[in-house]
């Protein structure tokens, strides 16, 4: 069932179903809780399943201010309190993944499951620093050369072309919510999470390479990785019966008639 919850001020839009130990799912960046569909439908005879549309994706309501990981963290410990959720199984692809872990590091989980997640700082090359440095520059200058409205075009034009699918598909806010957390590295708390860890990641992941999937798996202390062949960063749908397989051992100990 589809619900909405006021959480720090919020309208928030989640689904709710089945019974047993609670396992909460959340999405990756430009995703909403769809994507865990049938996940959730495979779980909810054995668990308390909860999927959620993060605050700016799917049918919740965008941040009032610009947040970062820690917000967002803050959240899901607000979403949790006012659900009387504690020490569930938590699940996060991607963007979801980042959230995961600071909580993780900071609350008690049973088990803990990152999908293709963020989180690891990425590398950047030169070119990466000249294209930033550059555009930082420019948007500071062209409305003194050619005027506010002609400098706005220019820039919409550059994003467009130089500026990532989520940069570009994202709201003014959320825009600036995508800058402040790609560039936060969480490795300093990977070390704090207690719960087991499963590593789940598609061999071809561009996104969140699997060389970040292996520095999880060395940081948290007991982590494994799981890489599925042949797929990328949605690995958990394009693989879906491998994947329930796996996950489905993962979790036998918690079913509910267990």
């Amino acid at each position: 069932m589809e619900y909405t919850q006021l959480v720090k001020g919020l309208n928030i839009n989640y689904t709710e179903t089945g019974e047993g130990k609670t396992m909460v799912l959340l999405h990756g960046w430009g995703s909403s809780l769809q994507v865990f569909e049938k996940i959730q439908q495979y779980f909810e005879p054995n668990f308390h399943v909860i999927a959620i549309d993060l605050p700016g994706f799917g049918k919740s309501e965008e941040p009032k201010e610009v947040w970062g990981v820690e917000e967002y963290t803050q959240f899901i410990e607000e979403f949790f309190r006012v659900k009387n959720i504690s020490n569930p199984i938590l699940a996060g692809h991607s963007y979801g993944g980042r959230i995961s872990i600071l909580y993780s590091s900071r609350n008690p989980v049973l088990k803990l499951i990152l999908l293709d997640s963020a989180g690891i700082k990425p590398s950047r090359s030169l070119e990466y620093y000249i294209k930033v440095y550059s555009f930082k520059a420019a948007r500071k200058t062209l409305p003194f050369l050619v005027g506010k409205s002609k400098a706005q075009e220019i820039i919409e034009g550059y994003r467009k072309t130089a500026g990532s699918t989520d940069y570009n598909n994202a709201s003014g806010i959320m825009r600036q919510i995508l800058v402040k957390s790609v560039n936060e590295d969480l490795k300093r708390v990977m070390p704090l999470i207690k719960a087991p860890t499963l590593l789940i990641w598609g061999e071809n992941d561009t996104a969140t390479p699997v060389s970040d999937g292996q520095t999880m798996e060395k940081l948290i202390p007991n982590a494994g990785l799981v890489v599925l062949k042949n797929v990328g960063h949605f690995s958990f749908i394009e693989k879906l019966h491998e994947f329930l397989i796996i996950l489905d051992n993962f979790l036998q100990a918690d079913k509910k008639n267990n």
